[in-house]
């Protein structure tokens, strides 16, 4: 893509109303744009990112056998009735009447909806598990929208919602999600810490948050060193073997993690020990629950048991927060100058800066380059903008694409081009022919 052609609004002062990095970055990067209170248009090279992460919890959610649909932002409010949370849900949630004077609601979560979809389609034990899943906006009217898309009213969600015949299987469907969770994040190069949580007005027997450590958190967190130093990496692992998934979620759940709503400073010096002991700010990207019985028996979603007895099916349900992983990235990955992506869902690969434009060699090394990425497989970001080499390199570092490759005259003469690192910042001059090589190696290694 070339930057001329491209459509990236960038400011080169800090919004006023930006109060933390994530909101701040994005706003100057040309990400979003605010359109009311907590509510933003996603400009094109926010949505690129949006887009690569839902793709990443897509794929983690199908590798599980969960399957996808999707389900409408407007529900009924005589399903939420049914399950007594209409009343009890607050404020939070936009009521609406259409014309016809029927009440309406603009989803903030959908266990209602899709257990009656579950109820409809499903009659015999035989159809279990089943999991169904959706990326789609909820609504939440927050009473203080702040912090960019953070603490949004309007917010791209992944939910996954289980059902099974019994507990046993229950548990196991919940633990799927939860390490399928580890696998999302790592993928995207963060670290969330999986977290016994309060179940909240979800409801439920069992809930965990992944949260990530971040100065701007709104959470305190307390943890074992032990913990953070495990190993996170995209390990493989056979879904379908229950001793398998819950050894690795004893793994992850036996060593001390809690928010400062479920800590307890007792058990904290008692089970860890000195040294270990670490506390920080954390951001909530995902939370998960297994709640049995609870929406299944008033929403009347049962089956027919090996016996020919009708029964209450076990849900679960599990959430991403896709929009807001965005600004939990950038708040855990960036550094005075802006943003740096990891390479797994930064906008474009790498950015191509012409730093002479109208030069004829130039421009002609430049064409060629940006040709030559594409055809390995790289999506570049050309900056062929007739403008100031310091600017360039200003924006550049600010959209933070993993790698920048640079031609200059000076470049073309050697026919050379400088790589940049925007990570490291380590810079290196390489030959014009080998510049995909060499990026294509760094990126393996």
């Amino acid at each position: 893509m070339r930057l001329s052609k491209y459509f990236l609004p960038t400011l080169k002062d800090d919004p006023k109303e930006a109060e933390i990095i994530s909101h701040r970055f994005m706003l100057r990067a040309g990400m979003i744009r605010q359109e009311s209170a907590g509510i933003y248009s996603w400009l094109p090279l926010g949505l690129r990112v949006l887009r690569k992460i839902e793709n990443i919890v897509r794929e983690e959610q199908n590798r599980t056998g969960a399957v996808e649909l999707l389900m409408p932002t407007i529900q009924s409010a005589d399903i939420w009735r049914k399950s007594g949370r209409y009343d009890d849900y607050g404020k939070e949630m936009l009521r609406i009447t259409d014309r016809h004077d029927r009440e309406m609601l603009y989803g903030p979560t959908n266990e209602e909806m899709i257990t009656d979809i579950f109820k409809a389609g499903t009659q015999s034990y035989k159809d279990l598990p089943i999991n169904l899943y959706h990326i789609q906006w909820k609504f939440r009217d927050e009473v203080r929208p702040r912090f960019g898309i953070m603490r949004g009213r309007e917010f791209l969600m992944k939910d996954a919602y289980s059902f099974d015949l019994n507990q046993e299987d229950a548990q196991h469907s919940y633990n799927k999600m939860f390490v399928a969770y580890l696998r999302t994040y790592a993928r995207m190069g963060l670290k969330a810490i999986p977290m016994r949580a309060d179940t909240g007005p979800i409801g439920g027997e069992n809930s965990h948050e992944f949260l990530i450590l971040a100065d701007t958190g709104e959470s305190e967190v307390f943890f074992d060193k032990d913990l953070y130093d495990m190993d996170w990496t995209n390990f493989e692992i056979d879904y379908d073997n229950k001793g398998d998934v819950a050894d690795v979620v004893k793994d992850f759940t036996a060593k001390y993690a809690a928010t400062e709503e479920m800590h307890n400073e007792d058990d904290f010096k008692s089970s860890v020990e000195e040294g270990k002991r670490l506390s920080g700010r954390g951001i909530e990207v995902g939370h998960i629950f297994l709640f049995g019985t609870k929406y299944s028996e008033p929403l009347g979603a049962v089956v027919q048991d090996p016996d020919g007895k009708q029964v209450a099916v076990h849900s679960g349900s599990y959430g991403v927060g896709v929009s807001r992983l965005l600004g939990g990235i950038i708040e855990s990955s960036h550094d005075e100058n802006g943003i740096i992506w990891p390479k797994e869902v930064a906008p474009f690969d790498i950015g191509l800066l012409n730093l002479k434009t109208g030069d004829e060699a130039t421009d002609a090394a430049c064409q060629e380059m940006y040709k030559g990425l594409q055809d390995s497989g790289f999506d570049v970001l050309y900056d062929d903008k007739d403008d100031r080499a310091g600017a360039k390199f200003s924006r550049m570092d600010l959209i933070g694409l993993p790698w920048q490759v640079i031609i200059g005259p000076r470049g073309v003469k050697n026919g050379q081009a400088e790589i940049k690192n925007r990570k490291t910042g380590e810079r290196e001059d390489v030959a014009f022919d080998k510049v995909a090589a060499y990026i294509a190696e760094k990126n393996a290694s």
